[in-house]
């Protein structure tokens, strides 16, 4: 019995306390390795031994110290045996390597990624627990305090009725940042939904669907949105008020002329994902169609719907703007980062804090979720080296 069976043998014996904490299935992988190395050994050591009779039968004996030297002696001690077993518990005890991982670990060494987090970070926290801080009145009005310049009392200065611009601004960052989630859920729900039976259906599903992704991607956004708004922002502020009224009018809107990019995305992954070994193990067990695209398939394309989804915030937000910067979004009494921009234009030329300070914020939060949308674009890319 080798050294490996011995081995093997007094550990049983001995009660070893790594086979009590460990897997039988990992004490027999130390088991074997200690063994191979045990063979390495003796051949080594039968090689030098054979490499010293031919030196000395062909008249060229080598001394015993400089063969020593040239060919020192593997150790073949229990000294060794425990530090192979301990480097070979240590790889098997290491936790398994996943998709999620790896992400996370590409994405840390995204240094812009990682900036664009931070900041997008602070931004959500400022506008969600600013208020709680800062207990100025966005809505009071004072005309003594009428386009103050920024100052203690008011760190970003006050608009044209007196209002704090940063009270205003964190009450508006809510509005914003809600319009620009909201929007992009619709977005990706639509889109994933329509490329997912598009690409997994195929044939004639997939022509019709992707002919009306075309069409929709043929439609003029902005002027579209303004001609939906005005047909039925009165009825919807009508049913469910001026304020959740015109919130419900815009998310839709922009989320359901929006989803074509990800329908796009989702398609091209179903496409290449079906043809895989795992979805045609999962039709020889008999497993439903609806439950291999949603549990076996989709999980596999989140990739691609999570950079759309990020990404789709920062356009959903600049659409916002947009729209209430022309006069067609939120009433005048809710503040949004658009509506601040609107109301304060006219002021720009003697005091443009009231609208620098809400477009810095736009272009701040876009910018980041635009770098965080890069990084996790090349984290979830297999291919990337970084």
């Amino acid at each position: 019995m080798g050294e490996g069976g011995q081995l093997h043998h007094c550990l049983r014996a001995r009660g070893n306390p790594v086979s009590n904490t460990k897997s039988s299935w990992q004490f027999r992988i130390v088991v074997a390795v200690i063994a191979h190395c045990d063979d390495m050994c003796g051949n080594l050591q039968s090689k030098i031994c054979n490499r010293k009779w031919y030196n000395a039968s062909q008249g060229a004996p080598i001394s015993e110290t400089k063969m020593s030297e040239a060919n020192p002696p593997v150790g073949n001690t229990p000294a060794t045996h425990a530090t192979v077993a301990a480097a070979t518990l240590a790889q098997v005890a290491r936790p398994p390597r996943s998709l999620w991982s790896d992400a996370w670990r590409r994405f840390r060494r995204h240094r812009m990624a990682v900036a664009g987090a931070v900041v997008f970070a602070f931004l959500v926290l400022g506008v969600t627990v600013g208020p709680l801080v800062w207990r100025a009145d966005p809505r009071k009005i004072d005309f003594s305090r009428s386009l103050l310049p920024p100052n203690r009392s008011h760190p970003m200065g006050t608009d044209d009725l007196g209002r704090d611009v940063l009270a205003r601004v964190m009450l508006g960052g809510r509005v914003s940042l809600s319009v620009g989630v909201a929007a992009m859920l619709i977005a990706i729900t639509l889109g994933t939904l329509i490329g997912a039976v598009a690409g997994f259906v195929g044939g004639r599903m997939d022509g019709l669907l992707m002919r009306l992704t075309d069409l929709f991607l043929a439609l003029p956004v902005v002027p579209l949105l303004l001609l939906l708004i005005f047909l039925f922002r009165d009825s919807l502020r009508s049913a469910f008020g001026p304020e959740r009224g015109i919130f419900i009018l815009i998310v839709t809107v922009i989320g359901a002329l929006n989803w074509m990019t990800v329908a796009r995305l989702v398609r091209s992954s179903f496409l290449s994902l079906k043809q895989k070994e795992f979805v045609e193990a999962a039709h020889a067990l008999g497993v439903g169609e609806i439950t291999i695209m949603f549990r076996h398939i989709l999980p596999n394309a989140l990739g691609p719907i999570i950079v759309a989804a990020t990404l789709g915030v920062g356009a959903a937000i600049i659409t916002e703007s947009v729209l209430s910067f022309l006069g067609l979004g939120f009433p005048p009494d809710t503040p949004t980062w658009g509506r601040l921009l609107y109301d304060g234009q006219n002021f720009l030329d003697f005091a443009p804090w009231v609208v620098l300070w809400p477009g810095f914020l736009i272009f701040l939060t876009v910018l980041s979720i635009n770098y965080i949308g890069d990084g996790l674009r090349d984290a979830l890319d297999p291919r990337s080296r970084l």
